[in-house]
């Protein structure tokens, strides 16, 4: 480092030091951590405040969240329901019978109003599902269409051989709604896949009525078709066939009730 030269003072040095040395002190140097507060002597109050903030932050995530959701909704909620809507036209309000669906709504035919009416009667009396029911009745009059039986002789054998229970079976063997014996039957049940086709409503039916419209014709008399049926052929009172003869008759009433309306309607 190089001194400057002894006794050598410029003169507009002195000046400068003077007009410093009448300057006031500089203020004292202000401390990095603020002063402490009344409050800060209080513990639970910072926590109480820390609280808080971590409360509203997180309304605040939960508000953002469900705006979120409601907009994904707006977006893929309207899709799911206008879907939803059509099943639920579908299945609540059939316009035709459509696997034992009767339609109850305005503009049925006469045989559909039969069908409806019958079906309330042995829903209602036999204690049995009216969906269910629905089915049973209309499986009926498709088999005695197709065999040229009365329908409501058919049903009135299935009140009788089981009380409408799908799944019953005799002691004897004898399976389903008209309380057939496969063994017997072995060539019918061929083409429905066999003995275990029997628990299917549809092919109980339909398998009952064609062994019944077969008696009808080798004997040509329903009552004694009827004790046929039943294996009582020889059985003098004929109680069977009178039992059932009795609930076509309750049926045959519902049906007459339910023709007259039809037409009246037209």
């Amino acid at each position: 480092m190089i001194r400057p030269a002894a006794g050598h003072h410029p003169r507009h040095v002195d000046g400068v030091s003077a007009l410093l040395a009448e300057l006031p002190a500089p203020p004292t140097e202000v401390p990095m951590n603020p002063p402490t507060t009344p409050d800060s002597g209080k513990p639970w109050l910072n926590a109480a405040t820390r609280a808080y903030a971590a409360v509203r932050s997180g309304c605040a995530l939960v508000g953002v969240v469900a705006l979120a959701g409601l907009a994904l909704v707006a977006l893929h909620g309207q899709p799911f329901w206008r879907t939803l809507a059509i099943h639920n036209d579908v299945f609540s309000t059939p316009s035709a019978v459509v696997e034992g669906q009767i339609k109850t709504g305005g503009g049925e035919s006469r045989v559909e109003r039969e069908q409806r009416v019958v079906t309330e009667f042995i829903a209602k009396r036999y204690r049995v599902a009216e969906q269910a029911m629905a089915g049973f009745v209309s499986a009926a009059y498709r088999a005695g269409a197709q065999h040229s039986v009365d329908p409501l002789l058919i049903l009135a054998v299935m009140a009788i051989e089981s009380r409408y229970n799908p799944i019953a079976e005799s002691v004897m063997g004898a399976k389903g709604l008209m309380q057939i014996i496969p063994k017997f039957h072995l060539d019918k049940l061929l083409d429905h896949g066999g003995e275990h086709a029997l628990l299917d409503p549809e092919v109980n039916i339909l398998v009952g009525t064609q062994i019944l419209r077969e008696y009808q014709r080798r004997f040509g008399d329903t009552e004694a078709a009827l004790q046929v049926y039943a294996g009582a052929f020889d059985e003098p009172t004929s109680q069977y066939s009178a039992k059932v003869l009795a609930e076509k008759a309750r049926l045959e009433v519902l049906r007459a009730k339910a023709r007259k309306q039809a037409a009246t309607a037209v």
